[in-house]
């Protein structure tokens, strides 16, 4: 499949706000929670251990996301519009590797700072993000490339793996 390039820049996915505020916003409730029922927590060796094993590939998949759209001149945030269908690098295993990234660092933090409620919350955020965001992303995907982005769809994975064929 071929990246896709379009003059027209003037539809965006309808995503107003910087999708790591949902993450931040789930890790502040989490935050807020231990304040008020706390909970026993892990090991700090365990804990610190999970927090770096978690910590670099987020970071690592960030970056390389990032990446992926700088080389394809396009850009990343939601809010602005898209010129380039980007399957190449990591979207070749999953279709957002940045909110898969924002969540490995999501956990790490949640991890070092032994705020076991912010991880008990991932899969409330994991939610929201989809359907605030994802969503949306997806439709005006669907709209702006088409068949080329259906095909994408149908191979590779929301979160992570290709689609068995």
């Amino acid at each position: 499949m071929q990246d896709l390039r379009t003059t027209d820049t003037k539809a965006t996915s309808g995503v107003h706000f910087p999708p790591p505020l949902l993450y931040a916003g789930g890790f502040l409730v989490g935050v807020l929670l231990k304040r008020l029922f706390p909970l026993p927590a892990l090991p700090r060796p365990v804990s610190l251990g999970l927090s770096f094993i978690l910590l670099i590939p987020g970071f690592g998949l960030l970056y390389w996301a990032l990446g992926s759209f700088f080389r394809k001149k396009t850009s990343p945030l939601p809010f602005r519009p898209t010129r380039t269908l980007v399957i190449t690098g990591p979207y070749r295993w999953t279709r957002n590797p940045m909110y898969l990234g924002m969540l490995l660092v999501y956990l790490s933090l949640a991890f070092w700072s032994s705020v076991l409620w912010a991880i008990l919350l991932a899969p409330v955020v994991v939610g929201l993000v989809g359907r605030f965001v994802i969503r949306k992303e997806e439709a005006y995907l669907e709209a702006r490339f088409g068949d080329a982005y259906r095909q994408y769809s149908r191979q590779v994975r929301r979160w992570l793996g290709r689609v068995a064929r």
